[in-house]
């Protein structure tokens, strides 16, 4: 086919087509601008895709708008087709530099039509003695030119997806905003706050210890190991025998026909898990050097025992090889945490929070975060906690890696999005990383994210924390993870209860009394734990007055030894919309009365 046939008969549905081949994608309004250049430059639908393949190959492109188009016409088309025109013009005439009129006019024509569209989109320079002043043939409206001047304001599927559909089920589920369940005093509550305001005062908890950036990991060696677990079990070992008053403590390996006390680690004498007739206790390093020794709970009426729970046991030892438990020294908490005046003012706030995966199973279009924001534009909530995994690495096209833009470019257009939107109101953002997170380090503790592209006006109300993190608000302390322990621990615990008990409320009572974000070891399969970070920034500072502990289990809100624990649930759950958590605190003023809880009232709320 010549340069010239079917110039004319130039159709959007077949450059569609063509693009699509070649996986590019163009806005509307782009699409039209294709058609129009189709028969000024005397080319088919094949060879003007053909040669915005090459200049977007060169460019990096694979999303085009109408800016994109304007310089591959200036900068790229009319070059590429004068060249043509030209080499075809000398091997025609047959002579060196000879040029007709025909072929004349077409390169001044050419030549203003780059002039024209150059100084139409951007200011001549120092050397030019005029300036066209006209209008280009398709004009950008100033919503085009802002948005491809703002990368992260066109968050859209097809700018990282070449096959983003809407999950079907998302859209079309039923009993959008129900709540689920609540927690104290919910009745005749707006749920609506101000939009961060003055006075609001949002912080890390002993910004000196906490974890700020990135760090080189896997490099610890077994004797290190051994150090932090040992330090451990004897740190908390003084906690429980000063609290229980216990006069002296004896060796594991010694037989003693009397009844001893043993202060040790919980651990299993297999690779399998945990079960009542495989437990050990593993001795500290001052008294028992370390020796472990298997553990008969038969005579025990209650426990509730994880694989490295520490813990002192009272029993007997006739053999040296056996020890046979007959009461149980469960741990203690931590004290709570007295606000000064320093920590802001005592107002009611509304806080916001939602846990990834912030796609379906089936899509990668974001509607439901899209559809959170719009939740916190209607209700102005003072700070919105926003939990990981942004870029969900268990998703099937990033495992299959059939995203067109890179992980960490995915995240930062979603991140900058979610700023951009609530920039207006105020409100501050905390996110926290995930170990699902495509693109970050997958280790634990979990560094913060960094995004330096945001403007510096946004720092004062965006926080990026680390996994996990210990968080003030107005003197308000918040224990954040976004590591599901909870499903973790529930698969390691074994118990024993003649009363009913609730697994949720045993697994959480470990968490607080045993003073760590995660008390299991060896961890779960899936976590990779640097120990000497762990010492240092997974222990918790004190007992949280509320405590997110988001998880793949049902969602909940509990009070345990004071603590309000709230499980949000995730934002999704396969391919249908899930949940998140709504909170009203306020910090109550010490009056000598005891300890009142600051959260006041709690939600979770159906997307």
């Amino acid at each position: 086919m010549g340069p010239g046939a079917g110039a004319g008969a130039a159709s959007a549905e077949r450059l569609a087509a063509e693009l699509q081949m070649f996986g590019l994608d163009c806005e509307e309004a782009a699409y039209e601008k294709l058609v129009e250049l189709c028969p000024l430059y005397r080319q088919t639908e094949e060879e003007l895709v053909a040669e915005l393949v090459a200049f977007s190959s060169n460019a990096g492109k694979v999303y085009l708008t109408l800016e994109n188009l304007s310089s591959f016409e200036s900068e790229f088309l009319t070059k590429r087709i004068a060249k043509s025109r030209h080499s075809a013009t000398k091997k025609d005439s047959g002579h060196t530099g000879t040029w007709d009129i025909v072929s004349i006019q077409e390169l001044i024509e050419v030549e203003a039509k780059e002039e024209t569209l150059l100084n139409s989109y951007a200011t001549p320079s120092k050397g030019s003695q005029k300036r066209t002043i006209s209008t280009p043939e398709t004009p950008q409206s100033k919503r085009n030119v802002s948005a491809a001047r703002s990368p992260h304001l066109l968050f859209s599927p097809s700018s990282f997806s070449p096959s983003a559909t809407p999950s079907q089920k998302y859209s079309s589920r039923s009993s959008r905003g129900e709540v689920v369940t609540s927690f104290g005093s919910t009745q005749g509550l707006s749920w609506s706050g101000k939009g961060g305001g003055a006075g609001l005062r949002v912080k890390v908890l002993d910004t000196d210890r906490a974890l700020t950036k990135s760090y080189k990991s896997m490099f610890q060696k077994l004797t290190d190991v051994r150090e932090v677990l040992t330090f451990r079990i004897e740190e908390l070992g003084c906690e429980l025998k000063e609290f229980y008053k216990i006069e002296a403590l004896s060796p594991i390996s010694v037989p003693a026909q009397e009844p001893i006390t043993l202060l040790g680690q919980i651990g299993c004498d297999s690779n399998g898990k945990l079960n009542s007739k495989s437990v050990i206790l593993e001795g500290d390093r001052e008294l028992s050097l370390g020796v472990q020794i298997p553990v008969d709970l038969s005579e025990l009426k209650e426990y509730s025992l994880f694989p490295g729970q520490v813990v002192i046991m009272e029993g007997t030892n006739t053999t040296g090889k056996k020890f046979i438990a007959t009461k149980l020294y469960e741990g203690v908490p931590l004290p709570f945490y007295q606000p000064t005046e320093e920590d802001g003012d005592s107002d009611q706030r509304m806080i916001l929070v939602a846990c990834g995966p912030y796609t379906t199973s089936d899509s990668i279009t974001y509607d439901p975060i899209f559809d959170l924001l719009t939740v916190i534009e209607r209700d102005q909530p003072d700070v919105c906690i926003l939990l990981g995994p942004f870029l969900d690495a268990k998703h099937e096209q990033v495992e299959n890696c059939r995203l067109t833009s890179s992980f960490e470019d995915v995240f930062k257009q979603c991140v900058l999005m979610i700023i951009e939107r609530t920039k207006s109101s105020g409100i501050h953002l905390v996110f926290v990383p995930s170990l699902r997170d495509a693109h970050h380090q997958p280790v634990y503790p979990q560094p913060p994210f960094s995004i330096p592209e945001f403007s510096s006006e946004d720092k004062q109300r965006v926080h990026f924390v680390s996994d996990p993190c210990t968080l003030s608000i107005n003197g308000v302390i918040l224990g954040l993870t976004s590591t599901d322990l909870l499903l973790h621990m529930g698969a390691e615990e074994i118990s024993s209860s003649s009363s009913t008990s609730d697994r949720f409320s045993r697994l959480l009572k470990h968490v607080l009394t045993q003073r760590s974000y995660y008390p299991l070891h060896p961890p779960f399969e899936e976590m990779s734990i640097d120990m000497e970070h762990f010492y240092s920034h997974a222990p918790l500072p004190v007992t949280p007055d509320v405590f997110i502990v988001p998880s793949d289990l049902r969602y909940f809100v509990k009070d345990i030894l004071g603590c309000v624990c709230v499980n949000p649930g995730r934002l999704t759950k396969g391919q249908v919309g899930g949940t998140f958590g709504r909170l009203y605190i306020s910090r109550q003023a010490a009056d000598g009365s005891g300890r009142k809880s600051p959260c006041t009232a709690v939600q979770v709320v159906k997307i």
